[in-house]
């Protein structure tokens, strides 16, 4: 049986993303494959390992259940290095009212969704953010949303930072606040975690927003919820 050696590396990361993104859900070896965009030998790899792990079972119907979502989530976000797994852009605005900021990213149409304290000043205000940061899907979108909101490509410290992700799956399941895109919750909460920017305060706050969504679709709560 094949089992993949890492399953937080990019491409097994996809199924987990899916997986916690969609609690109570089951899923066949080839639904998650579609979703993840991965093959279907992959996804079983990444599927065996989560078995032998005590993540995910087979329900009476042989589909596939995750459990104990929560330490699944913690044992990603412990893994993943935001600052180092992807490569930023910074740029300057002279606007210095960091929600006016982050509005003005509500009218633009390239694919961005915001992270770390600035997608979580969205979800769940805690820690209010000096840095605006969004994943793009590439060098165009950035600056097209910079030309947009007339942003100044600087070398580092920007106020407002591009993101260009390590895997195209931060995208899954992005959401709309106040019109403006934000990563998914799962995925908010794992870039925030190493975040040294007081990602710890604010990770806990998106955490405790996740796990009472969680609980309000898993019938009755879970002990591992």
């Amino acid at each position: 049986m094949r089992v993949t050696k890492n399953i937080f590396e990019p491409k097994s990361s996809r199924v987990i993303r899916i997986l916690l993104s969609n609690p109570g859900k089951s899923w066949t070896l080839r639904e998650l494959a579609g979703e993840a965009g991965i093959s279907l030998g992959y996804t079983h790899a990444v599927c065996s390992a989560l078995i032998n792990g005590g993540y995910l079972v087979r329900n009476e119907t042989n589909q596939l259940t995750v459990v104990d979502p929560l330490t699944l989530l913690r044992r990603w976000a412990a893994y993943h290095q935001y600052s180092t797994a992807n490569t930023f852009l910074d740029y300057y605005s002279f606007e210095r009212e960091v929600d006016r900021l982050i509005e003005g990213f509500g009218k633009t149409r390239g694919r961005y969704a915001l992270t770390g304290l600035s997608g979580a000043w969205l979800v769940a205000p805690h820690v209010r953010p000096v840095i605006v940061e969004a994943y793009v899907k590439g060098k165009e979108d950035a600056g097209a949303i910079a030309d947009l909101l007339r942003l100044k490509p600087i070398p580092k410290n920007g106020n407002v930072r591009f993101v260009l992700p390590y895997d195209e799956g931060v995208f899954y399941r992005a959401q709309s606040i106040k019109g403006v895109k934000v990563v998914s919750n799962t995925q908010l909460y794992v870039d925030l975690f190493n975040n040294p920017a007081r990602g710890e305060e604010a990770s806990q706050a998106v955490l405790d927003f996740i796990r009472n969504s969680w609980s309000r679709v898993l019938l009755g709560g879970s002990s591992n919820v």
